[in-house]
């Protein structure tokens, strides 16, 4: 297993420090024109590279074993921060959203944490010898309603695309626990009229799902990411216009340094750079999958799973959103996209791969 750390670590850095020369790349020229720094966003960033480096040694440190006996306590807090966040005064509202507490000029996102717990919760839920989770009123619907809730508080702030990667992770979850399959296709076909709903009753909801069939039908206006996203990725060609020389990110691309760095990377360093990050992914979700199947306990196999469907999922829809095969939907590439409360999240999920990856030598 020592081996199988040390590439995880190996491909974990790599994208945090392509992240971090990436976003200085993207967001310099923005940050130096809105707001006087160049280096707003590169500091910003940093500081949550160095929390997250700590609260992965932390995450490593400790006895993973412990988060099963207070699963419970943290959905609790998880919970109360997802009503606390709907509170006017109290959260920061940005663009109608209430998403972020905002403490010292830093912004934390609960949703994020409310991830983590429910991936804690339901490794615990699976791994208790007492549930049957192929019981539909024992295992299966206790589960589904405590989702529910988490969703329901998800969608009010409104973020629908946390909502819907939380319940992926979950049933993924769910479905390598053993859950029968007419439970989890019975509850997909039940929540697809309400993601109908929540679609095409929002109007930037439904911009985006006609701006993804056809960018170039309004290229100035709905489809105007997009349009950007492809141009940014065409331009880059095979081995990208230099790494500092693109374009698309002067004021062209809107979230350059967010949600479309992976265009970005295509841009400047090309189809060679795009593809290389696409094998780390594939090198970490492997990794990963390794010390899953090799845990020593139910509890850290059912958190393993989790933290990996998690960044999968993330990785997946943001590549997807990028080169234009998947609807626009705000979810950051892990370990590159700036985002302090995700990238952090993110580090703590390696922190505790890690120290499951231990226990087998224990």
């Amino acid at each position: 297993m020592q081996d199988t750390r040390k590439y995880l670590v190996i491909v974990s850095a790599i994208l945090i420090c392509l992240g971090i020369v990436m976003i200085y790349s993207s967001s310099s020229i923005y940050a130096w024109q809105r707001l006087s720094d160049p280096f707003y966003f590169l500091k910003r960033h940093i500081f949550y590279v160095l929390l997250g480096i700590l609260l992965s040694l932390f995450a490593m440190g400790i006895d993973y074993r412990i988060l099963n006996k207070y699963s419970k306590p943290l959905m609790l807090i998880s919970f109360l921060m997802l009503v606390l966040v709907l509170v006017p005064g109290i959260s920061k509202e940005i663009a109608g959203a209430r998403r972020w507490f905002r403490f010292l000029g830093y912004s934390f996102q609960p949703s994020e944490f409310a991830q983590l717990a429910m991936i804690i919760y339901t490794a615990s839920f699976l791994s208790r010898e007492d549930k049957d989770i192929k019981d539909l009123f024992s295992g299966f619907a206790p589960m589904v309603m405590v989702l529910g809730v988490f969703v329901l508080l998800i969608l009010a702030q409104p973020d629908l695309g946390t909502a819907v990667s939380i319940s992926v992770v979950v049933f993924v979850m769910l479905f390598i626990g053993g859950i029968r399959l007419s439970h989890l296709g019975a509850i997909i076909l039940l929540a697809l009229p309400a993601l109908y709903v929540l679609i095409f009753s929002v109007p930037y909801r439904r911009k985006r799902i006609i701006s993804f069939l056809n960018p170039w039908m309004d290229p100035q206006g709905i489809g105007f990411q997009l349009v950007q996203s492809q141009l940014a990725l065409g331009a880059g060609g095979i081995f990208g216009v230099g790494l500092g020389q693109g374009r698309q990110k002067l004021f062209y691309l809107p979230a350059a340094h967010t949600d479309f760095i992976f265009s970005i990377i295509g841009e400047e360093l090309g189809l060679i750079g795009t593809v290389a990050v696409v094998i780390l992914f594939i090198l970490f979700i492997w990794s990963a999958a390794k010390i899953a199947m090799k845990a020593s306990d139910g509890f850290g196999h059912y958190l393993s799973v989790g933290i990996i469907a998690l960044i999968a999922f993330k990785a997946i829809v943001n590549i997807g959103v990028s080169i234009g095969s998947l609807p626009t939907k705000g979810l950051p590439l892990p370990f590159v996209s700036y985002g302090g409360t995700s990238l952090v999240f993110n580090m703590i999920g390696l922190g505790l791969l890690l120290n499951i990856s231990k226990s087998r030598e224990v």
